[in-house]
């Protein structure tokens, strides 16, 4: 039985504020001061061992793998299968990709995307959010391209495995990678008018948002606006998402949780709170997107003390759309 992709890969998650479920369930929310670990590109070298996997296919199409099993390498070993023709990837960018992963010891495939020509995986190229060996695997490199790898088990799961047990302690995998794009930082759809009423949204220079709440009651219901169309992938229910996002309660004005200043964050729109996953399914993938959470379509009667929600707050959000995969 094969794995999904993001729980091979994640090594962090978004900000337990805007997720859902119990609180001894929520993973920590990553801290503003998370950078990519490398600000440079790591020289991953190719070897012997990446050379004698055998990978044939054209780009965006499933590939054919032929890997000898078992393989296993001391240290990651990367070749470049096709040569792509776009921007170069750099730690800290947003990527969308096609990957196809191996368990090098028995040569069977644990992941794959679905090479669907569209709803990409993202990931950050950031070795704090991500296994270094699939990192190490997209970074610099050139849009465009398909890569092959042979991850050592310390870019991997090391002596313990994965946590499904589909990749065992000790095990090299072998990934082979299409790097589709990279993601753009913030929406870049059209703008729309501002519907009369809500709360005012400003964006500076670099597209980080500044709400102005009016100075009326809230809502009662949950409230939706699109602030700009995108013309991407339209996000389904169940899908994964990359988005930069900000919160600000109604009655305060205050930021209480933002992507911005930590990067674009990943969630499945199955598990954060209800407005906000109302807010983005059927948004297209470039779209902005604002929406009034009433307390019922966030956390309820019992708030959210440790960010200074109480259980009568209503919640603002501003919410990029960027990417969705499935």
């Amino acid at each position: 039985m094969r794995t999904s992709l993001p729980v091979l890969v994640a090594a962090a998650a978004a900000s337990a504020l805007i997720l859902t479920g119990c609180a001894s369930a929520e993973p920590a929310a990553p801290k503003a001061s998370e950078e990519p670990a490398a600000l440079t590109c790591e020289d991953t070298p190719g070897g012997s061992t990446v050379d004698s996997v055998k990978v044939a296919g054209d780009f965006g199409v499933a590939p054919t793998i032929d890997v000898p099993a078992p393989v296993s390498v001391e240290a990651t070993e990367r070749t470049v299968a096709i040569e792509g023709t776009g921007e170069e990837i750099q730690p800290g960018d947003v990527v969308n990709f096609d990957v196809t992963i191996l368990n090098g010891t028995s040569g069977d495939v644990v992941s794959q995307t679905a090479y669907s020509g569209g709803g990409y995986t993202s990931i950050e190229v950031n070795d704090t959010k991500f296994i270094a060996g699939l990192v190490r695997t997209l970074e610099c490199v050139n849009e465009g391209s398909r890569i092959v790898s042979v991850v050592a088990p310390e870019d991997g799961f090391g002596s313990e495995g994965s946590p499904d047990g589909a990749v065992a302690a000790g095990d090299s995998l072998v990934i082979v990678a299409d790097a589709v794009g990279i993601v753009p930082s913030v929406a870049t759809g059209t703008p729309v008018a501002p519907v009369e009423g809500m709360p005012v949204v400003e964006l500076d220079d670099e597209g980080v948002p500044t709400v102005t709440i009016p100075e009326t009651d809230p809502p009662a219901e949950l409230q939706l606006a699109t602030l700009k169309q995108g013309d991407g992938e339209v996000v389904q229910e169940g899908d994964t998402v990359t988005v930069q996002y900000q919160g600000v309660n109604w009655r305060t004005g205050e930021v209480f949780d933002q992507s911005w200043g930590r990067g674009a964050t990943s969630f499945p729109t199955t598990g954060v709170v209800p407005g906000f996953s109302a807010a983005l399914v059927g948004a297209a993938v470039g779209s902005q997107v604002l929406a009034v959470l009433p307390p019922s379509e966030g956390y309820g009667e019992a708030g959210q003390p440790s960010a200074g929600i109480e259980g009568t707050d209503t919640l603002v959000f501003v919410v990029d759309v960027l990417s969705t995969g499935r």
